[in-house]
């Protein structure tokens, strides 16, 4: 029981990371906590609490069917854990969307606002369905211990309901584990071509079988070394021989269509991509597969437990990569997930892990009944009468020692937390160096689809390096030298107010403070009769910008995002379009950016040329 007890202690220390780091994600928002920008809006969330635990959770259709389909008895003492494990899954999956949208609340849109020609409306639907599925088969376990009549009518008609909840259950997992696939397809230049392939649906199906038998059997032998039980090595031998038979299965489908599209040269490209692809696709599949074919292994405990988790950490690789990480090369940019993101993810995880042992601690999960609940005693320890000394109990403490991790969770994620979290701003970055924002950005003021590819570092270069920062940031925020477009002109069509009264009113203290900004006591006091801005913020304003400030003094409104990148960049593509010097007559023209598709680009080598204007683009752009 040490075992156990360790384990849920790490566990509660990991919640209560993440529930510090939550408070500040809702308090203070998506900018403040991650490291996720305009160019990467799809970062480590989704890719694994989203995509990722969409899959993980794939087991309980797959052992369902195996029993209640194809009348594989032997298998039964494995579904309950399976179906609870799969519904674990599936609530982890919403509760991490949830922090992931930027208005949690708007999750219930897809419910009433429909939009059915969205793939993503299908998987919302199919998720939302098959987790309550989960739960009303899932429920006979918790009802079959109720001594109440009603109660027990419930479980006998859901009992009944089995093979009905089933079929229901196979059908929406199949849709919408394919459909996520079916998500990507709307994105053929965004993710690379290693990953990119019209048959997407057919391979997270496919995929999604294997990892689920895979994650089953991880969680089997994670639990009985656990709670000390002997491990369910004949149903687990049969699940991981189907699970090697599955894998070949993806494995060939890859390669022929890889073969078809011909990019299999592409795997020895030694790209970023190459070797990240190579890796992806020999944990996930190649190596489990090879491992799992051979009997020895799965008699073996622990070679077992090795060439599940390799499959189990190389299908969530291939999901982040597909979901994200493929994707980069698009944009040149670098994301690295922020530390409080991987926390956050951890600690859902860790939640969900401590629900499944409260479930198997005191439901007959298992067909031998409930696992041996841990003993705490809350009494002093025992005296040993030979030595006259305190005799340790190792289950001392209980609820206490788990609190009391759980508070120092907490403790260590605030205190590690950034100043971001703090003050509400997105985590600090260098403009000029901060991985892919320094190098290339996307635009997309007008919401057109059509992005244009922002070769940043090439016009720092060409207006004579970090000095000429200033010929477009006309206004920087206190400790900033190049305040990003975006941290102003914060909405795309509409002007946004850039003022934060309630922070100056604290910091001067409203009332005897109002009339630092608002002079006569007369006036109305709204932004027409206040204090210009740059009388206090005199660093504010940058000398030598293209952009002139307004004849209002006052800075109380940005343009809206679109207004204002057409404003700074048409101007300046106009004047050196009569420029002979340039050689781009066409250069003012709204071809010259939004033209062609973007470059796919290797993240790691900045250096690629951008087709020129000549070519179809001046700057590259995204379709």
């Amino acid at each position: 029981m040490k075992r156990v007890v360790a384990f849920k202690s790490f566990l509660f220390f990991l919640v209560g990371v993440a529930v510090a780091i939550a408070l500040f994600r809702f308090w203070q928002g998506l900018g403040a906590t991650t490291a996720l920008t305009d160019l990467t809006p799809w970062g480590f969330w989704i890719g694994f609490d989203v995509m990722g635990g969409v899959a993980l959770a794939a087991g309980g259709f797959v052992v369902a069917a195996t029993v209640y389909i194809f009348h594989l008895d032997k298998y039964h003492a494995i579904v309950r854990p399976a179906v609870l494990t799969a519904f674990l899954g599936y609530l982890a999956v919403i509760v991490g969307l949830l922090f992931d949208l930027g208005l949690p609340w708007h999750i219930f849109n897809m419910i009433v606002f429909w939009n059915p020609h969205s793939p993503l409306f299908e998987v919302g639907w199919c998720v939302m369905l098959y987790t309550g599925v989960l739960g009303l088969e899932f429920a006979p376990t918790v009802l079959e211990m109720a001594k109440h009549p009603t109660l027990s009518r419930v479980y006998g008609f859901l009992k009944k309901a089995t093979l009905p909840l089933v079929l229901l259950g196979i059908m929406l997992s199949t849709l919408h584990q394919s459909s996520l696939g079916s998500l990507i397809l709307i994105m053929p230049h965004r993710l690379h071509a290693l990953w990119y392939t019209p048959i997407l649906p057919i391979l997270f199906f496919v995929s999604a079988i294997g990892l689920g038998i895979m994650m089953v059997t991880v969680e089997s032998l994670l639990s009985s070394w656990l709670y000390e039980q002997k491990p369910e090595m004949p149903q687990l031998k049969g699940l991981t021989k189907a699970a090697a038979w599955v894998l070949w299965i993806y494995t060939a489908i890859k390669l022929v269509d890889l073969g078809v599209r011909g990019e299999l040269g592409t795997l020895f490209a030694f790209s970023f991509e190459s070797n990240l692809f190579l890796f992806e696709f020999l944990l996930s599949a190649i190596i489990p597969a090879t491992l799992l074919s051979i009997p020895a292994v799965r008699a073996s405990f622990g070679w077992m437990a090795t060439a599940a988790g390799m499959g189990v950490i190389g299908f969530v690789m291939n999901r982040v990569d597909v979901g994200g990480v493929g994707m980069i090369g698009t944009t040149g940019t670098r994301y690295v997930p922020a530390w409080t993101e991987i926390a956050v993810s951890l600690g859902i995880v860790a939640g969900f892990a401590l629900i499944y042992f409260f479930v198997a601690e005191r439901f007959n999960l298992f067909h031998a009944g409930p696992m041996k609940a841990e003993r705490f005693r809350f009494t002093l320890p025992d005296i040993d009468p030979s030595t006259a000394t305190v005799r340790p109990d190792p289950y001392w403490g209980g609820s206490v020692r788990y609190s009391l991790l759980f508070v120092v969770g907490c403790a260590v994620a605030v205190a590690m937390l950034p100043d971001s979290a703090f003050s509400g701003n997105a985590l600090k970055q260098d403009p000029v160096t901060a991985p892919g924002f320094g190098e290339r950005m996307i635009l997309d003021g007008n919401r057109t689809g059509e992005a244009v590819l922002f070769e940043h570092a090439k016009h720092v270069d060409r207006e004579g390096g970090q000095a000429s920062c200033a010929t477009c940031h006309h206004l920087v925020r206190p400790g900033e030298q190049a305040t990003g477009c975006a941290h102003c002109h914060r909405d795309m069509m509409v002007p946004t107010s850039i003022f934060d009264h309630d922070m100056h009113a604290d910091r001067l203290e409203a009332g005897p403070g109002c009339t630092v900004c608002h002079a006569s006591v007369d006036d109305a006091k709204d932004l027409a009769h206040s204090k210009p801005c740059l009388d206090c913020h005199t660093g504010m304003a940058v000398k030598g910008s293209r952009i002139k400030l307004e004849s209002a003094p006052r800075i109380g409104y940005a343009k809206g995002y679109a207004d204002a990148m057409h404003g700074l960049c048409v101007k300046c593509h106009e004047e050196r379009a009569l420029d002979p010097k340039v050689g781009k007559p066409v250069l003012g023209q709204c071809a010259s950016c939004h033209a062609g598709k973007a470059p796919v680009l290797d993240p790691m080598k900045p250096d690629q040329r951008i087709p020129s204007v000549a070519e179809g683009s001046e700057s590259g752009s995204l379709r």
